[in-house]
């Protein structure tokens, strides 16, 4: 019997329309949003509906509106398919947050808040320092790895074969771009971010969500959850706290996750949120693997349809 574990989006997801058709077809999905104005006291929802881009791409609104997202479209799921069972759940850098909520670890108004607050300071770290990513592609990791030390810059996200983000200080990127295409990178692409995810430029962040996560009820997970630092299931309440932490500088370590959930049999995964990047990587992990995602109505129907 194939074991399920579901896929949560990260930042970057983020798209102008995202969750607008399933508010308007599903009255779950339209309380969920008006739920969530609530508890952060501003339109989220609009913003996510109609934008404008600007405003949706600051990581204090992409952040939340993303684990909205993701969290709607688990809930229609549950909702369609009462019967479905997932064992474990995994998460791409924010969308961490959505995989423990997902199995209790925390309530979902809890989560929404925490997010908002990580959105929050991490735009506060990113306008404090000049920091920019670039994705490497098509070069080892050992190679990718000689690069960012000899440029003074960070690996950011392993994210799949072939395919790796670099984050750190705008001009030393520059420079690691020109080193890795030296390599033999097929491409080296500077991102259109806000600053250096998942570098020690993100530092000033941590102390501000330690205090947060401090703050909140933390349970023991229903299911396995797969943590970006250690590519390995989160330990007791008190780990969780560690490791959401150490995540905002820490590598995320996403083909690890996926590889380590594949060699314990599992062979259905199920991405929700925004966009289908995780369903992308999975191809490039494992082509043999089935994959499903929930973005907007045409793709939960058509989960829903497979699924059946």
């Amino acid at each position: 019997m194939s074991r399920t574990a579901l896929l949560f989006a990260g930042q970057g997801a983020q798209v102008v329309g995202m969750g607008k058709d399933l508010a308007a077809a599903h009255p779950t999905a339209q309380a969920l949003f008006a739920k969530a104005n609530a508890i952060l006291g501003y339109d989220l929802a609009s913003i996510c509906f109609d934008g404008p881009e600007s405003e949706l791409v600051k990581t204090e609104h992409a952040q939340p509106g993303i684990f909205l997202v993701s969290w709607v479209a688990f809930s229609l799921l549950k909702e369609r398919v009462p019967g479905l069972r997932f064992e474990a759940t995994a998460g791409l850098s924010l969308g961490e947050f959505t995989a423990l909520t997902a199995a209790g670890v925390m309530s979902f108004e809890d989560g929404l808040r925490i997010v908002r607050l990580r959105g929050r300071v991490m735009q506060e770290a990113c306008e404090a320092t000049q920091g920019s990513m670039a994705a490497i592609i098509g070069l080892e990791e050992s190679l990718t790895r000689e690069v960012c030390a000899e440029a003074g810059v960070e690996l950011a996200n392993l994210n799949c074969p072939g395919q790796l983000v670099i984050s750190g200080e705008s001009s030393k990127i520059l420079t690691a771009c020109e080193l890795a295409k030296a390599k033999g990178a097929k491409r080296a692409l500077p991102l259109a971010v806000a600053g250096a995810y998942h570098s020690r430029l993100m530092s000033s962040a941590q102390s501000k969500l330690k205090a947060a996560l401090a703050e909140i009820p933390i349970y023991h997970a229903s299911v396995p959850v797969m943590s970006n630092v250690t590519a390995q299931p989160h330990g007791a309440p008190s780990e969780v706290h560690v490791r959401l932490v150490e995540q905002v500088t820490s590598s995320v370590r996403w083909e690890e996750s996926i590889r380590s959930l594949l060699a314990q049999g599992f062979t259905r995964f199920i991405e929700l949120g925004p966009g289908s990047a995780l369903s992308g990587f999975m191809k490039r992990i494992d082509k043999t693997a089935e994959v499903f995602n929930i973005a907007d109505a045409p793709s939960l129907e058509l989960t829903i349809q497979r699924l059946s």
